[in-house]
């Protein structure tokens, strides 16, 4: 069945029951063949890494080629050969400690996984999932953006050109489609995109009470603390800030500076953004925003902010006109202390603009972090350890990053995932195998007395009766 078509609910059932059939008719996949399966997806990698480049940039309208090879080619190549590496040692039974006999947890192929990928790394976070399900011996579906079509198109006959499609088929269409997608009865499903849209995700998996790992995103907040090393924290800060400018689940949303050290830190932006980006509107690296619809709302933030009378601090290095572009760019913008009833303190950014909040305690940090929904990522900035444990341990975030921003994400052995309003699950490394596998307890008992069958005899009474106590 093509799989370039925009499908009805049912053709994706039909899709999907070809897959529940193949893989309850063969069994499991060994782990050299699930190696197998993984090595092709290496190879569509790297035989199609200049394509998938040129997608994501015509997708896009512009974006930096050499960020797009890093973080579409690179980096979901990376997470395929680490799994490929560990998957033997994963799929090994875990023994559990019992002196009843042997215990142990036997990890099996769920069956039919689901992966619903969004636009802003459209290829990374297909491969991503698709490495993990892999890995523990699933057929996979997946459903990747409308909002980037040709890059959509690309990961469809890129997949089809290796994999069966009752082992991994990918389903084109848009939000119906999506909709369609999201309510099949899958053994597991993994959405990323929007909190607002991952409450219909979950919605609609729980009428057939499929599993769900939600990675959703959030306001993540950054903290830059009197002990931290000011201008490599503000550097660090605004070149992560200007990854994919801004449109990255994890990209610091707000920052909190020390109240006396708030003109400085204006200052030192400034500095890095003319460093990094002495132009922006014909700079190759400075990537646009992905459409006109979220362009807008962005310019929208910016409006209700300027009415409010929140200073706003544009970082335009050459003071270039934006207007009249042939793309969606937007001048990174600083907006100084706004308020909460500002779209811009509610919403997930996704974009250039960074909130900078100014603090007169980390008390009055972490208060204000845990007054809103938890994040996905926080990063904190600092070389003052007991400092460091508080906020640690006193607020609750999908991940952490010390001293930079959004690097955890790219370590494979640590769960990548949110909590709250940010998402739920986990996935990446074994965390993935394990999202994606069915822990299934198995014991064998030794013989000896069953202190729950029948007759209950006087010297069974006494036994239960020793065992009763503190």
């Amino acid at each position: 069945m093509s799989t370039h078509q925009d499908l009805t609910g049912d053709a994706i059932r039909r899709v999907l029951d070809n897959q529940r059939a193949a893989y309850l008719a063969s069994d499991a996949w060994s782990a050299e063949q699930r190696i197998e399966r993984i090595d092709r997806a290496i190879g569509l990698l790297v035989d199609f890494q200049d394509e998938i480049v040129e997608a994501v940039c015509a997708d896009f309208g512009h974006r930096s080629k050499d960020f797009s090879r890093v973080a579409e080619v690179l980096s979901p190549l990376m997470t395929l050969k680490q799994t490929k590496a560990r998957l033997a040692g994963w799929m090994q039974p875990e023994m559990r400690q019992t002196d009843r006999g042997d215990a142990w947890v036997q990890y099996q192929p769920l069956g039919v996984v689901g992966i619903v990928s969004p636009w802003n790394f459209p290829v990374n976070l297909t491969f991503g999932g698709l490495a993990g399900a892999l890995a523990a011996g699933n057929r996979v579906m997946i459903k990747p953006s409308e909002l980037t079509p040709a890059t959509s198109e690309l990961i469809a006959r890129m997949i089809q050109s290796v994999f069966n499609s009752d082992e991994v088929a990918v389903i084109l269409g848009g939000p119906q489609t999506g909709q369609a997608f999201c309510a099949q009865p899958f053994d597991h499903l993994l959405f990323t995109g929007a909190t607002s849209v991952g409450k219909h995700v979950m919605r609609a998996a729980a009428e057939n009470l499929v599993p769900v790992t939600l990675e959703l995103g959030g306001k993540s907040p950054t903290i830059i603390s009197r002990s931290a090393d000011f201008k490599a924290a503000v550097g660090k800060i605004i070149t992560g800030k200007l990854h994919n400018s801004g449109q990255i689940c994890l990209s610091p949303d707000y920052v909190f500076v020390p109240e006396e050290r708030l003109a400085e830190f204006v200052a030192t932006a400034k500095e890095v953004l003319a460093r990094h980006f002495p132009r922006l509107l014909s700079n190759p690296d400075y990537t646009s925003v992905i459409n006109a619809r979220h362009f807008e709302r962005l310019h929208g933030y910016l409006q209700e902010a300027r009415t409010a009378g929140v200073e706003l601090i544009e970082l335009n290095p050459a003071g270039e006109d934006f207007t009249g572009q042939a793309h969606h760019k937007i001048a990174p913008t600083l907006l100084i202390n706004p308020g909460d009833e500002l779209k811009v303190m509610q919403d997930e950014i996704f974009g250039p603009l960074l909130p900078v909040k100014s603090y007169e305690s980390i008390e009055d940090v972490v208060g204000y972090i845990n007054a809103h929904p938890r994040p996905l990522g926080l990063y904190y900035f600092g070389a003052d350890p007991v400092e460091e444990t508080f906020v640690l341990n006193r607020t609750v975030c999908g991940g952490v990053t010390l001293n930079d921003v959004i690097r955890h994400v790219g370590v494979e052995s640590l769960p990548f995932g949110g909590i709250g309003q940010s998402g739920m699950g986990a996935y990446h490394g074994q965390d993935g195998f394990r999202t994606f596998s069915h822990a299934k307890a198995v014991f064998r008992p030794v013989d000896g007395p069953d202190l729950m069958r029948p007759p209950f005899t006087e010297p069974l009474r006494q036994m239960v009766a020793s065992l009763i106590q503190r």
